[in-house]
This record gives structure tokens, sequence and C-alpha cells, in this order.
């Protein structure tokens, strides 16, 4: 009599779960990076072997990785920069997604796990703005987060793949989407984060042209109503967006000049990741408002000067990459009335506004935002992978 044949292993679930709550705990980057070592160590080694298959995929990282190991090599201060090549188990976010992410049901359920983790740190938000000492410009709303910036560039990132599920109208009929849409917003705009608004309004628009274009006859009448109700902080905050006079905007061009001369030195492979809070002040304008940066507050900029233009080509080619295979997968899917455009055009927008938001703001170099982006950048790949 033959056996029966035994019954197929049940499927991992530490892995899909400590990768999954290492994007929903923003709020704690400890906590986060524990989970994501707990998500990498039960890849190992049969399921990272198995990551082969998605070497065009993992190109652009590839080349990412090498550039940032040979600028630290070539760096002005090599001990200083090699505290950088900590980045690298930060980037595991992007493929460990082609691990523990594949599908279209894991990648939602992500999406909308990091929608509410979003949605409670801008509840907190509004709670210091209402309730705590927070709200003006020198005691900006952060929510759980030790920056602002960090705060915004994390409801930023959700709030487009919100925007982007129920105006493709996907989850419409769900209450809490609604509630967390009205939350990350008033949010958003509490923290006083113009790169963010920036990039928000940029998508927004993207958006609006996609799916509804007469919709865009509306900016002007609302841009009147905004006049009239936003409070007066708020109204000067958006106003001074193009404000040349203002001494953060001054400040940003000054730091803009001195970046250009970091690349013009060493183009290849920049200072020396690290370098540039330290080196500024040789290359600081004499009327720059800040004798010491902690970074350029231009994520290309940044790179560019820390690492060279092989890092930043490296970068371009996998943030444009995904972008364009997001559209072309987006139009896709709208041809043929698929399921997923919603994903599709969230991460595309997301990324166009992070980028955006990256051209006043060095939020590649911040890690919690960082995170959510890498997860963005492998979603579509994920999106399209067998389960």
């Amino acid at each position: 009599m033959s056996l029966p044949a035994p019954s197929p292993a049940p499927p991992p679930r530490l892995g899909p779960g400590a990768y999954a709550l290492h994007l929903w705990v923003p709020w704690s980057l400890a906590l986060s990076n524990v989970l994501l070592g707990v998500a990498v160590l039960a890849a190992l080694p049969r399921r990272l072997w198995a990551l082969r298959r998605d070497a065009r995929a993992l190109a652009p990282l590839g080349l990412y990785v090498l550039g940032l190991l040979v600028s630290i090599v070539a760096s002005y201060e090599p001990r200083a920069s090699l505290r950088s090549a900590s980045e690298i188990f930060s980037l595991a976010t992007f493929p460990l997604a082609l691990v523990w992410a594949r599908g279209e049901r894991q990648v939602r359920r992500l999406i909308d796990g990091v929608v509410i983790a979003a949605a409670l740190c801008a509840l907190f938000g509004l709670w210091q703005y209402f309730v705590g000492d927070y709200g003006g410009i020198d005691r900006r709303i952060r929510g759980p987060f030790s920056h602002y910036m960090t705060f915004a560039g994390v409801l930023l990132l959700a709030d487009l793949l919100l925007l982007a599920r129920l105006a493709c109208g996907s989850g419409w009929r769900a209450p809490w989407r609604w509630a967390a849409l009205v939350a990350i917003n008033l949010a958003l705009m509490g923290s006083l984060t113009r790169s963010a608004w920036v990039g928000l309004l940029l998508a927004l628009t993207v958006l609006l042209v996609v799916r509804a274009p007469r919709a865009l006859l509306l900016y002007l009448p609302a841009a009147a109503v905004l006049v009239v109700v936003l409070p007066v902080p708020l109204l000067q905050r958006a106003l001074s967006i193009a404000d040349l006079h203002d001494t953060s905007n001054y400040d940003r061009l000054c730091m803009a000049r001195a970046g250009l001369q970091m690349v013009a030195e060493r183009p290849l492979f920049g200072l020396g990741p690290q370098l540039v809070e330290r080196r500024y002040p040789i290359y600081r304008h004499a009327t720059a408002p800040r004798y010491n940066v902690p970074h350029l507050h231009n994520s290309l900029l940044q790179l560019a000067a820390e690492r060279g233009l092989v890092s930043l080509a490296a970068y371009l080619w996998w943030m444009g990459g995904t972008i364009v295979l997001c559209v072309r997968a987006y139009r896709r899917e709208g041809r043929l009335a698929g399921p997923r455009p919603d994903v599709y055009l969230g991460v595309a927008l997301g990324l166009v506004a992070f980028n955006l938001a990256g051209l006043f703001e060095d939020n590649w170099g911040d890690t919690e935002v960082q995170r959510l982006a890498l997860f963005l950048l492998a979603a579509p790949w994920a999106l399209e992978a067998p389960e």
C-alpha cells in the first residue's frame, strides 16, 4: 500500500509579518529596523537566492549600491564616510518586497496598512495642533516623529496612494478611507511644510488631468475660497513659497550654489558620504544665512555632491524607470478595465511628489520617508509577480 503524499508545508508567516510591520511603524525607526532584520533573516538564504529572477528590477539598486561603495573608498575621509554603508541594510526594504509581498493581495494589504498608520500619525499631529503647544512656525506639529519634515513626508506618500485608490473608484465605499483622507490632509496643512505642499499640488494636478480634467476649471475658484477661509499663518506660509526674500528660500539657493561647486570639484564619485555637512563652510556663499547646514535641502544635489553623478544616475534610473513602468501598466489596465490601475497610479504620483518635494528637502536621506519610497519603488514589480 502506497503512503499518502505529504501535505505541503504551510506558508511562512514570520517573514511577511515582519516585513509588513516594519512599514507600519514608521514612528519608531528602531523597532522598524528590528523588524526589517527579522524579515531579512527569514528570507535567508533560499528566498533571497530566488531574487535572481528579478534581475531587471534589482539592476538600478545594484548600481546605486556600487556607487555608494566606490564613493566611500574614494572619499576625502573614508573612515568618516564608512558609516554610510549602513544604508545598505535600509535598502533591503526594496528587494524584500519581491520576496514577502508578491501579488496583488499582499501589495494591497501593505498599502492599506501604510495608509492606516499615516492616518494615526496624522491624528496625533492634529492633537498636537488643537490640544498641545504646537502649531506655529517655530513649533510645528510633527506627530510621533522627531521632525516635522519626516512627518509630512510620510503623510504625503500615504495620501497619494489613498487619493489614487479613491479616484479610480476602488474602495470608495469604505468610510475609514474618507476619514483617513481628511485627517492626513489636515495634518499636512498644519505641518506648514512647503515642500510637501508643492509635491502634493503637482501630483493632484496630474491626477486630475488623468482622471477628471474638467475639474481643473475649479482651481481658480478653489484658490479664491482658500484665500478667504485659510488661517493667516497658513496663507502667509503658502505665499512665501515664491518669495525670494524669504530667508529660508535664499538659504536654499546658497546651498544649491555650494552643492554645484562640490559636484564640479569631484563629479564622478563626490566628496564622500557624510562629508557635505563637514565641508559646507568651505563652499558656503558669503551671504548665506547659515554657516553650517546638515545637508543641502535637495535630494538630487545631496546625492551628486556626496556620491557623484554615478550614484545620481542610478537614482534617476531607479525612480524614472519605475514611474515609466507604472504609467505603461496604468494605460494597459485602463484599456482592459484591469483591477489594479489605482496601485500603479498611486505609486507613480507618490514618486513624482516625492522627487518634487526632494528639490527642496533631502527626503531621500530621511530613513523613515525613504523606507516608504523604497516600498513604492518595489510595489509595481511585486504586483506583477506570481503569489
